[in-house]
């Protein structure tokens, strides 16, 4: 297993890439001066089911509600705070900025989602297209990936932070692929990132440029367009010239 190390050296796997570029943000933001005494975000961690896991239940709760009511421009440290009943200071102490709450907000999101394993590589693209359309269904969810990609385009360090979310949400599906190859389905070739790309790309198409709502079709087309490229070698070495 690959282990990374976060800012703080603590190990990181690949499971966890998320709290680990959390904890590089605050260590960066401690380095640079400007946030003594800060504490890393409070992501279950420590005293499990205790003070610290309910103020993140209850900051992440008001940062959804706050979301659905005015979107990411609306979003303040004081919102949150009067929404939570969590003091501000104890906001800005462990998360810093509003930035920094949406990003665990994504990280609570991502962990929830599952991987399908049906035995069968189109039933499981299948799966894994329906994940994403129900994930992205509702306003909320909408609403929380619109504030990311506000966050990141303003802030670089979020962007990284976002960038490598979605790039450890995308290592874990990509097992799909890999089961896949090791039962034949698929050339040894197959570049598995490719292929959940494929299949994700349309959905972040439709919802993020043409702000329209995904439907049945977009969930079968995605899954069928990712499947056949993928049996017939598109996503397989790419030549050099």
């Amino acid at each position: 297993m690959h282990v990374t190390q976060s800012g703080s050296g603590r190990n990181c796997e690949p499971g966890v890439k998320i709290w680990c570029a959390l904890d590089w943000l605050f260590v960066t933001e401690r380095s640079a001066g400007r946030s003594e005494g800060a504490e890393r975000p409070p992501h279950g961690s420590a005293r499990p089911g205790g003070r610290t896991a309910r103020t993140r239940a209850a900051v992440l709760t008001a940062a959804s509600d706050e979301l659905d009511a005015g979107g990411f421009a609306a979003l303040t440290l004081d919102n949150l705070a009067a929404r939570s009943g969590v003091h501000v200071s104890t906001i800005r102490r462990r998360w810093r900025t509003v930035e920094g709450v949406v990003v665990d907000l994504l990280a609570q999101h991502s962990s929830a989602l599952p991987t399908p394993d049906s035995g069968d590589l189109r039933q499981d693209l299948h799966d894994l297209a329906q994940t994403i359309a129900d994930f992205h269904g509702t306003p909320r969810n909408r609403n929380l990936i619109e504030a990311i990609v506000a966050a990141a385009a303003h802030t670089p360090r979020i962007a990284e932070i976002v960038r490598g979310a979605f790039t450890a949400r995308t290592e874990h599906v990509t097992r799909i692929v890999g089961r896949a190859v090791a039962r034949g389905e698929l050339a040894p070739d197959t570049d598995a990132k490719d292929v959940i790309t494929a299949l994700s790309a349309p959905f972040y198409y439709r919802l993020l440029i043409l702000r329209e709502p995904i439907d049945a079709r977009l969930v079968h087309t995605s899954a069928e367009a990712a499947y056949l490229a993928a049996r017939a070698g598109a996503f397989g070495d790419f030549p050099e010239h």
